[in-house]
């Protein structure tokens, strides 16, 4: 068993001890999943899936920047209930998931087996660093928000992730950054609940360089500014769900940031960001 390292007088917890924290986080959140909402919305996936898709969105510009992907062999990292791997699987990806949770992978199959796409999908459940995945076997590896719960292990996860990927293939993840310690300050005083596992933070730029060594054409595109706004204006942080007058409100923060964004000094202000570009070239 790794050890427990001791750094500038904290203890840093074992590796076990983390994913066992992770591990227990996501069960519990799998266990309070309505099995109703087992079947993928056919609005969320009409949205995904139409010609022109509005780059101001995070999500549907990551489906741009993917492009087709029927035929595509994907790694979808930190699959969780397997929403993403099945909406992938549903557009023609050979799909395999990964995460550290035995109750989202075991929702995550039922999800496959419910939405008929049990034939395109396979689910692992195991850290990302001891996941047995073949080398330069992936077309796309995807991640959503799982770089910033593996932080004290970054380097290792991204090595591990850059060499599965296809020497073309396409690297690409969403995740939390924080550019702005004051900003950052000011949103740990606002009282808003949030779901976070222990030790769960942003990404701070010293990380978003460590991703650049491993994806060397990395592109960073900073999102959600006025977006950190979404939670309390659309019904359930569901935007295919919500009233057209909420949507419109979201349409309108989301085109108002990425204007902000091209201005001097407003990215830092980003609470998000995508990430996306291909696997350094050396096997080292």
């Amino acid at each position: 068993m790794d050890r427990v390292i001791r750094m500038e007088g904290h203890a840093l917890k074992s590796r076990e001890d983390r994913w066992r924290e992770e591990a227990d986080f996501f069960n519990r959140a799998a266990e309070r999943i309505d099995t109703k909402a087992l079947p993928l919305d056919p609005v969320a996936l009409q949205r995904y899936t139409r010609p022109v898709l509005r780059s101001r969105f995070n999500k549907e510009y990551r489906f741009k920047v993917l492009g087709p992907v029927a035929g595509k062999v994907l790694l979808d990292v930190g699959c969780g209930d397997g929403q993403n791997s099945v909406m992938l699987a549903l557009m023609g990806a050979q799909v395999t998931g990964i995460d550290v949770s035995p109750g989202a992978i075991a929702l995550a199959r039922r999800r496959a087996e419910v939405n008929g796409v049990s034939d395109r999908v396979r689910f692992l459940c195991a850290p990302v660093e001891r996941a047995d995945l073949p080398e330069r076997s992936f077309d796309i590896v995807w991640g959503e928000g799982i770089l910033h719960h593996v932080l004290d292990d970054l380097d290792l996860v991204l090595r591990h992730l850059a060499r599965c990927a296809k020497r073309e293939g396409l690297l690409i993840f969403s995740e939390p950054i924080n550019l702005s310690p004051m900003l950052r300050r000011i949103r740990q005083s606002v009282p808003i609940r949030t779901d976070a596992t222990p030790g769960e933070r942003p990404m701070l730029k010293n990380e978003l360089d460590l991703v650049r060594r491993h994806v060397p054409d990395l592109v960073m595109r900073p999102y959600s500014l006025l977006g950190r706004l979404d939670r309390l204006i659309l019904i359930r942080y569901n935007y295919e769900r919500s009233p057209v007058v909420r949507r419109g409100i979201v349409n309108g923060m989301a085109a108002l940031d990425r204007f902000l964004m091209l201005l001097p000094g407003f990215k830092r202000l980003a609470s998000t960001c995508v990430l996306h570009g291909h696997p350094a070239q050396s096997d080292s």
